[in-house]
C-alpha cells in the first residue's frame, strides 16, 4: 500500500511524505505506482525547479519527503494539486493508497 502523508501547519499544506508500493500489479506494470510517482515528481520539480522555492527534499529507496521552508502561493497551489490528484487516485484504488494529514 502507498501511504501519502500531507504535512500541515494549521490550514496550510507545507509538504508531504509518500512511501510504500501499491501492490496493484507486478513491478514495472503497476499503474497505481506510476501515477503516484508522476504526481510526486511533478510536484517536487514544480516547487524546487520551476518555482525555485527552497524545500527540504529527502529521497530514499521507498520514500520521498518534501517540506517547503516558507509557504508561498505557488507552493500551496502545487501541494493542493498533488493532494487532489492522490485523492482521486485513492477513490479509484482504495485498497492501494492511504492518505493521512499530519499537523507539524
Amino acid at each position: 500500500m502507498i501511504k501519502a502523508r500531507f504535512f500541515r501547519r494549521g490550514e496550510e499544506l507545507i509538504g508531504f511524505s509518500v512511501s510504500g508500493h501499491a501492490g496493484y500489479a507486478d513491478s514495472g506494470s503497476d499503474i497505481v505506482c506510476a501515477a503516484v510517482t508522476t504526481a510526486v515528481n511533478m510536484t517536487a520539480n514544480g516547487i524546487t525547479e520551476i518555482a525555485q522555492i527552497r524545500a527540504a527534499v529527502n529521497v530514499s529507496e521507498n520514500e520521498v519527503q518534501l517540506k517547503v521552508e516558507e509557504t508561498t502561493s505557488e507552493s500551496a497551489l502545487l501541494l493542493q494539486s498533488m493532494r487532489l490528484q492522490i485523492e482521486l487516485l485513492q477513490e479509484q484504488f482504495p485498497k492501494n493508497i492511504r492518505i493521512q494529514d499530519m499537523e507539524v
